[in-house]
């Protein structure tokens, strides 16, 4: 499950349920699929929300582990039994990367068997391969093995027009580019999450794209986009979990400004348009589900200084 928020037709569930996602409302989201759990694609997307609400805020398991045994039960050819163990990796990454429970090999098993059941051609694959990446980058500590995943997946994600997923590839190999000192490479990289995701309307993903550019940002800039990234952090209840160290911890050592632009032909856009955008989506319509904040997490979130490892 990624989504980019629209379907063939603008399916007025699907919107329904991109709406409330995107703003952290999964539980709600989650519902709204609730009636038609019997059809496999409809139970695997409720799972992934669910899935999703664990890796966000740390709370929720057991209904996370519920819609997904619905989901591997009503799984009737490879492709939707291949979509299930992918979300069951995901789970289980989200479990060890939260350190809730060590369930690392449960989540190299399930994606393994995802690999094994989803045909080189499906649509699933990548969204599998990005998840093996952050399986390399977060629990095998292999950056070179996660560069090459993400990189797959970006390429599919390109191919198939998943804005979405493209945030989260250019998000996560912007984070491998920081920590190799390779500034203009990350800021491209941040940039363009940032700018998908203000597009897309995916409020609860922005604050950290916002974070990572302005570890890219010479002061004052990265002031700005640190506070604005606070700001948006707060109205979301202190979701997503892993940002709260990141974003309440002393501000770190400036960075030096990039000594050399983007890639030639690459498109920077500006963080401060991009931020005002941010802030007419956080004003627009909401939900009114949306105001119910995210149950008090009970996990433990990763170091501060790790890239999102979400998606």
């Amino acid at each position: 499950m990624s989504g980019s928020g629209t379907t063939a037709g603008d399916d007025p569930l699907q919107t329904a349920v991109w709406r409330l996602r995107s703003r952290g409302c999964w539980t709600d989201a989650a519902a709204l699929l609730a009636p038609h759990a019997g059809n496999a694609a409809a139970a695997l997307e409720r799972a992934g929300l669910l899935v999703e609400r664990c890796l966000f805020t740390g709370d929720g398991w057991a209904d996370a582990e519920d819609a997904l045994r619905t989901a591997e039960a009503v799984a009737q050819d490879d492709e939707e039994r291949g979509g299930a163990a992918c979300e069951r990796g995901r789970l289980a990454y989200a479990a060890t990367l939260l350190r809730v429970r060590d369930r690392a090999d449960e989540a190299r098993s399930a994606l393994g068997r995802a690999a094994a059941l989803l045909a080189p051609t499906s649509p699933g694959r990548p969204l599998l391969d990005f998840r093996r990446g952050l399986v390399a980058e977060h629990i095998a500590k292999a950056p070179q093995a996660a560069r090459a995943a993400y990189r797959r997946a970006h390429d599919g994600a390109t191919a198939q027009g998943d804005l979405l997923l493209l945030s989260f590839t250019w998000h996560q190999q912007a984070g491998l580019s920081l920590r190799e000192g390779e500034l203009a490479e990350a800021r491209l990289g941040y940039s363009e999450s940032l700018r998908l995701r203000v597009e897309l309307g995916y409020l609860i993903g922005t604050a950290s794209a916002l974070a990572g550019l302005a570890d890219c940002e010479p002061e004052p800039e990265a002031g700005r986009l640190r506070a604005e990234a606070r700001r948006l952090f707060r109205l979301l209840g202190g979701v997503p979990v892993w940002l709260a160290g990141q974003l309440t911890a002393s501000v770190a050592p400036q960075a030096p400004a990039p000594v050399s632009g983007p890639p030639q032909g690459a498109q920077v856009t500006a963080p401060r348009a991009v931020t005002k955008g941010v802030q007419g989506a956080a004003q627009g319509e909401t939900p009114k589900a949306a105001a119910a904040k995210p149950p008090v997490q009970k996990a433990v979130p990763p170091s501060p200084t790790q890239p999102e490892p979400a998606a």
